[in-house]
């Protein structure tokens, strides 16, 4: 009974499969638009430079593109619009600053990164933190500090909204409690 269903599925696929030729054609056209699509993709990450692991750097690193250190750095990095992961046969004892930092491996030193900071499952680092968001994964090791910043409320403000803030000036009342047998 169950086969019957089975057999009726397929018995109308080997006419449509007859039409394939006129769809290869058709496909054509469908796999051109495919094509910017991988290409796309490959320039995405074109634009990750990459750091060994056999590699040792003393000094500075500013990249205009993100960024992956598996090596071993010691001085300061900088990525101010980039993503910045640390791989995780890196050690680092570095000042970083960066748009995003993910943490694979192990960092000791101060972190800058103005939208988060990614430490993963098996990532140590002894430092203090600087960011608009966090995730420290279970397994990870962190000791330091941890300051939270959010953008500023005028960066939010229309322009025009900003000059007449800064215009008016701005009046603050002020009320002191009343004591219980006082009467005004």
């Amino acid at each position: 009974m169950w086969n019957k269903r089975r057999d009726e599925d397929v018995a109308p696929r080997p006419p449509a499969a007859a039409v394939p030729a006129s769809t290869d054609v058709s496909r054509e056209p469908a796999s051109a638009p495919a094509s910017p699509a991988k290409s796309s993709t490959a320039d995405a990450t074109r634009g990750v430079a990459a750091i060994g692991k056999s590699v040792i750097i003393k000094g500075q690193i500013l990249s205009r593109e993100d960024l992956y250190l598996d090596g071993e750095m010691e001085g300061t990095v900088e990525v101010p619009d980039h993503r910045l992961t640390i791989g995780p046969h890196a050690k680092l004892q570095a000042g970083i600053r960066a748009r995003e930092v993910v943490v694979l491996g192990t960092v000791n030193g101060n972190v800058e990164a103005s939208e988060k900071i990614d430490i993963r499952k098996d990532a140590k680092l002894t430092g203090d933190i600087k960011t608009g968001g966090i995730v420290i994964e279970d397994g990870a090791y962190f000791k330091g500090s941890i300051d939270i910043v959010r953008p500023t409320g005028d960066a939010t403000k229309p322009p025009r909204a900003q000059q007449q803030s800064q215009q008016q000036p701005q009046t603050v009342v002020a009320s002191a409690p009343v004591a219980a047998g006082d009467k005004r």
